[in-house]
C-alpha cells in the first residue's frame, strides 16, 4: 500500500495550557488553509498541558502529539520532526503573527532563501499592538546578547513564526539540543554556521497579553543557553 502524498505545507502549533484560545486559532488556520490552492495539514504538540488543550485540538479534527513538559523548544522539535509537509511552519498558538503571513515566508524561500523567519524588528514590520514597554526592553537587551554571542545580522530571532523546507528542518532539528527559550536562537545559529541563507521577513504582528513567557526566569535561562550553544558548537554537536 503506497503512502499518502505529502501535503505542501504543514503547520506545527506547540501549545501549553491553550484551552481558551486554541479553538479559535485552529478554526482560523484551517479556514485560511482550506482556501489556498496547495494542500496542507495542521499538527498540535501538547506540551504537558493541565487543561483541556488536547481535547480542544482533537475536537477541531487536528491530530495531537502529547509531549512531556520539557519546554517549548522540545515541543517545537517534536512537531518539526513529525510534520509531513514539503514545507513546515511552526506558529505560536496565539497567532500573534496572522497565518496569512505565511505567504510572505513562502515567497522568500521561492526567491532563493533556505529558511524564512517572521520579524517584528524591521522598519517595514507592522506592529498593530506593541508589547508592554518592559517586555520590549527585555527583548532588545536579549537581542543584543544574541547578536554578540550567537546569531549575527538578525533583528528578531524570537518571533514564533518560522518556515523551513521539510528536509532541512529534519537535519536542523535532529541535532538541536535546547528545550527552552533560546531554542529559536540555537536553530538559527546552526543554520548560519552551515552557511544557510535566512530571510528575515517583516510581518504584521499583534501582541497577545496572555503570554507564556516569564520575562525574568525565561530571560535568565536564555542567557545561560547562549553559552551552551557556543559550547555545543565547539564540541562538534551541531553537524548536519
Amino acid at each position: 500500500m503506497s503512502a499518502a502524498p505529502r501535503p505542501f505545507l504543514s503547520v506545527v502549533i506547540p501549545a501549553y495550557n491553550e484551552e481558551s484560545r486554541l479553538g479559535p486559532t485552529l478554526a482560523g488556520v484551517k479556514q485560511y488553509l482550506a482556501a489556498q490552492s496547495y494542500t496542507s495539514d495542521v499538527l498540535v504538540i501538547n506540551n504537558a498541558s493541565i487543561d483541556r488543550t488536547s481535547e480542544v485540538a482533537r475536537a477541531a479534527g487536528v491530530p495531537v502529539i502529547d509531549e512531556p513538559r520539557r519546554g517549548k523548544g522540545a515541543a517545537v522539535r517534536t512537531g518539526m520532526l513529525a510534520a509531513r509537509g514539503e514545507y513546515v511552519l511552526f506558529s505560536d498558538a496565539d497567532l500573534s503573527t496572522p497565518i496569512e503571513e505565511v505567504e510572505k515566508l513562502l515567497h522568500a524561500i521561492r526567491e532563493g532563501h533556505d529558511i524564512a523567519i517572521a520579524s517584528r524588528g524591521l522598519p517595514e514590520s507592522n506592529i498593530v499592538k506593541h508589547q508592554p514597554w518592559y517586555r520590549e526592553m527585555v527583548g532588545r537587551l536579549g537581542n543584543l546578547f544574541v547578536r554578540l554571542l550567537a546569531v549575527h545580522g538578525i533583528a528578531d530571532t524570537q518571533c514564533g513564526f518560522k518556515l523551513f523546507p521539510r528536509e532541512l528542518a529534519q537535519k536542523l532539528f535532529r541535532v538541536a539540543r535546547l528545550t527552552g527559550a533560546a531554542s529559536d536562537v540555537e536553530i538559527l545559529f546552526i543554520a548560519q554556521r552551515h552557511g544557510l541563507r535566512i530571510a528575515e521577513v517583516p510581518v504584521t504582528w499583534v501582541d497577545s497579553p496572555d503570554t507564556r513567557f516569564n520575562r525574568v526566569t525565561d530571560s535568565l535561562d536564555a542567557l545561560k543557553d547562549l553559552v551552551r550553544i557556543r559550547v555545543n558548537w565547539l564540541l562538534g554537536r551541531y553537524r548536519i
